[in-house]
């Protein structure tokens, strides 16, 4: 168990600080909010990251070998989800109608966003088939999730503070639009490869 330790914190470490859905949404929202008012989104992504990665280890794995389709029913509704998302990024007000109108993710929709984010789905179970170590299955789970939620910290904030930066050059209406519905759009495209696989 403790051999295959390093190996899971890299892959942890690769796995949250690469572009994905919830990078691209923390880099929108410290771009719009800045990075105090997206604290709660940090933590409701490790706490649901490392939580989603426990229970899939612990009893998803099982259920979607007993129902195969499930599997793809997740997929088709992760990603209509990340589509309103990607939608809602690209009409986010800009930074001072958004004090009054907008709102980041709270910690609880970050949190739940995981079982809908299909890159998350991905690296779960890819943690989980690989990394969990033998012994009792609810110890492993818990592991793995653990190293997730902990590697993820640092690995997240990056991504919000690459916003704040970002803020400093979005001061007029018309470059915070671009970057919004750039943002969107890498958001819808980073379906692609849960879609294609």
């Amino acid at each position: 168990m403790i051999a295959t330790l390093p190996a899971l914190a890299l892959f942890a470490i690769a796995a949250t600080i690469t572009p994905g859905p919830n990078n691209i949404m923390l880099l929108a929202s410290g771009a719009n909010f800045g990075l105090r008012r997206t604290i709660p989104h940090l933590a409701g992504i490790a706490l649901g990251f490392g939580g989603m990665i426990a229970l899939i280890g612990f009893a998803l794995l099982n259920v979607f070998e007993l129902v195969p389709g499930l599997r793809t029913v997740i997929l088709a509704l992760s990603a209509v989800y990340l589509l309103y998302l990607a939608w809602k990024v690209a009409n986010a007000a800009p930074p001072k109608e958004a004090e009054a109108e907008a709102r980041p993710l709270t910690f609880l929709q970050a949190a739940a966003f995981q079982w809908v984010n299909p890159k998350a789905w991905y690296m779960a179970i890819y943690a989980q088939t690989t990394f969990a170590p033998d012994g009792p299955v609810l110890a492993g789970a818990l592991l793995v999730g653990a190293v997730f939620a902990i590697c993820s910290v640092p690995c997240t904030t990056i991504w919000a503070w690459g916003g704040v930066q970002v803020r400093r050059i979005l001061s007029t209406h018309a470059r915070l639009r671009v970057f919004n519905i750039t943002m969107a759009l890498l958001l819808v495209a980073s379906l692609y490869p849960a879609l294609t696989r």
